[in-house]
């Protein structure tokens, strides 16, 4: 029985290949197979060349018909590659046949996100979430992939207590599966127990009602680099897709002086498989739960629409559809051509443009955020006598105070004051003439 063989130790080279069935898609398919490129080089293999066959009609061996594989086949042989890389997403029976007739390694897109995720990885709630779409995205093309499982579970003795024993008749295969499908469940155990102890801190978060912004935005739009510049955190930036998929929240004080806790999100892909959505929940449910969003466009994108389109559809899946967003156009500071700029400001009218780099934009950022929250904010006055210094230190602590001073016995206090901790200090309040 032929196997799927697993990618080797190290893949350096690789022929990317999308096929598509309507000419109307070609221009389409093209901006994929370069996007796809990008997503290889990110995991550091060359891309030695990229075609885009047309193919008249879909086949269910090969997806396309046998003599243009057969062609692609070759094609791979002649540059001396390690691994075909097809973007249109495979079935395991396709990736079989595709490996017997090449004799090479074959992955589609969605394998290349997950080796990308992999190496990302660095929390324990992103590589469980890593491990689980991984393990269900290799479920279907189990080939004794799990022997060393059975091995821990004390191998075919059944000694160690592992429940990984093969019983009497039970091919290996069959063993591998129910391995991977235990493996599965524990993992997705483990991370029902990340998210219930995040579910604690977001308790803990909402105990003081201070509002919540997060950054979404397609992969690669300078997300880190805005969290970095308004926060002066030190997260992650580089020029690659899929740079960080960790979230990193920081803690920002708005012009009206209202805290606001703002969160760095994992970046999104067009045609992001789906099981990754599902595995990604607890990190993308910050774009769920924020009181707003800010979606982040890279301003030199060609095809920002497209981008602005495939980050609106990933966040109608997850619910988050009806936030308020506030739209920036990052990285504005490379568009000197007054034309592009024209035509942005025409294709997002109501978007600030900024740059993470320069600083540009910052400030009308952070008002349009105040403005957001207008609802939420309560400047006060309060009149506090010193022996209630207790107090006052309630104030520093839980609210943003803008103003201390002193007349008489009293403490005079100005300060941001979240609904939560106003009724406490009703008694106190100073309203000014």
């Amino acid at each position: 029985m032929f196997e799927i063989r697993e990618k080797p130790d190290k893949v350096e080279r690789a022929l990317l290949v999308r096929f598509y069935f309507d000419p109307r898609e070609a221009a389409e398919a093209e901006s994929l197979l370069a996007e796809l490129g990008e997503l290889v080089r990110t995991l550091g293999i060359e891309v030695v060349e990229s075609v885009l066959p047309r193919c008249r009609e879909m086949h269910k061996k090969f997806l396309c018909g046998t003599g243009k594989a057969a062609e692609m086949a070759e094609l791979a042989r002649a540059h001396e590659c390690d691994v075909i890389v097809i973007d249109n997403g495979l079935a395991p029976s396709q990736q079989r046949e595709w490996e017997k007739l090449a004799d090479l390694c074959v992955i589609d897109r969605e394998e290349v996100i997950l080796d990308i995720f992999n190496q990302r990885a660095q929390t324990k709630e992103a590589r469980l979430q890593v491990e689980l779409a991984r393990m269900q995205y290799a479920l279907p093309r189990l080939t004794r992939m799990w022997g060393h499982l059975d091995r821990e579970g004390g191998g075919a003795g059944g000694q160690g207590g592992g429940g990984a024993a093969r019983g009497m008749g039970e091919k290996q295969i069959e063993v591998d599966r129910r391995l991977a499908n235990l493996h599965i469940d524990r993992c997705k155990r483990e991370l029902e127990a990340v998210r219930k102890q995040r579910k604690t801190q977001r308790k803990e978060r909402e105990r003081f009602e201070t509002p919540h912004a997060a950054i979404v935005g397609y992969t690669n739009a300078g997300k880190s680099s805005l969290l970095n510049i308004l926060s002066g955190a030190d997260v992650m930036a580089k020029d690659m897709l899929f740079a960080t998929l960790d979230t990193t929240t920081r803690r920002i004080a708005l012009p009206d002086g209202q805290p606001l806790l703002i969160t760095d999100t994992v970046g999104f892909v067009r045609n992001l498989p789906h099981r990754l959505v599902e595995a990604f929940k607890a990190t993308l449910e910050e774009a769920v739960l924020a009181d707003f969003l800010v979606h982040v466009l890279d301003a030199t994108a060609p095809e920002i629409q497209r981008f602005h389109d495939t980050t609106l559809e990933v966040l109608k899946e997850l619910g988050a559809e009806d936030k308020e967003v506030i739209t920036v156009l990052n990285k504005i500071d490379l568009v000197t051509n007054p034309e592009a700029l024209a035509a942005l400001a025409a294709t997002f009218p109501s978007a600030l443009p900024v740059s993470s780099l320069t600083g540009e934009g910052m400030d009308a950022l952070l008002v349009a955020c105040t403005v957001v929250l207008a609802h939420r904010v309560r400047c006060k006055h309060f009149r506090i006598p010193q022996q209630r210094a207790d107090l006052v230190g309630l104030l520093h602590r839980e609210a943003k105070v803008l103003s201390t001073d002193y007349e008489g016995d009293d403490i005079l206090v100005v300060a941001v004051v979240p609904p939560n901790l106003a009724g406490r200090l009703d008694g106190f309040e100073n309203r000014p003439a």
